[in-house]
């Protein structure tokens, strides 16, 4: 199994990454009617899903791998006065007790590993969260252009490639998925919404585009 590699968020130059996503928004809103309140923001980068929700009234728990990460949002957490419980810890081995949370988000984050650390992320994504407890994952597609270029780079496994394309992840292995590899990772969840497959382009260079899977899930 590829050892794992934080994110290099002193890079970083887009405000992007602090704005939340639109989902987180819905999301909020949802699993809030849902009695949901455990929180957890896994792979948090600089923390905009941890700060959105603790201002709902969710009580948060935040890790990433990346320093600089989760001290950004520690600050961003003072300055805005809020209680957010943010650690660095490696997605592969998660600090928390079986069943603690109600609610996950991993966006963008545990494609961020070969097959091995993906089944062993999920896994313990699995381990923590309760029962119909819910997950927002997103996931890269076997669709997008790198993974269709896999030739330009590094091949861990059938489904990995390290890409370094990006200051922020450069030599960060990605792992890609298929909607059959989505039927059979996911066979312990039920499918709260069924995925979905999303394009983004890069305007500058509109051969650069990008296909991910957005999946809302339930634990069985």
């Amino acid at each position: 199994m590829i050892e794992s590699k934080a994110w290099d968020w002193s890079k970083n130059e887009s405000s992007s990454w602090l704005v939340p996503s639109i989902e987180t928004c819905y999301l909020s809103e949802v699993w809030r009617s849902k009695g949901f309140n455990k929180f957890l923001d896994l792979g948090c980068g600089l923390g905009r899903h941890s700060i959105y929700l603790a201002k709902k009234g969710f009580e948060v728990n935040a890790v990433d791998l990346s320093d600089y990460g989760v001290n950004h949002l520690k600050k961003w957490a003072k300055e805005e006065q809020l209680n957010i419980d943010a650690q660095v810890c490696d997605m592969l081995n998660l600090p928390f007790e079986d069943n603690t949370f109600d609610c996950i988000i991993a966006y963008n984050v545990i494609y961020h590993t070969d097959t091995e650390g993906f089944i062993k992320a999920l896994n313990e994504i699995k381990r923590v969260l309760k029962d119909n407890g819910e997950l927002f994952i997103t996931l890269i597609s076997k669709n997008t252009w790198s993974y269709q270029s896999a030739e330009k780079y590094k091949r861990v496994d059938d489904n990995t490639i390290l890409r370094d394309e990006h200051e922020t992840e450069k030599d960060v292995p990605h792992f890609y998925v298929d909607i059959e590899d989505i039927k059979r990772y996911f066979i312990d969840f039920d499918f709260v919404k069924i995925p979905v497959e999303e394009t983004e382009y890069n305007m500058d260079n509109t051969k650069y585009f990008s296909k991910h899977f957005k999946l809302i899930v339930s634990k069985k």
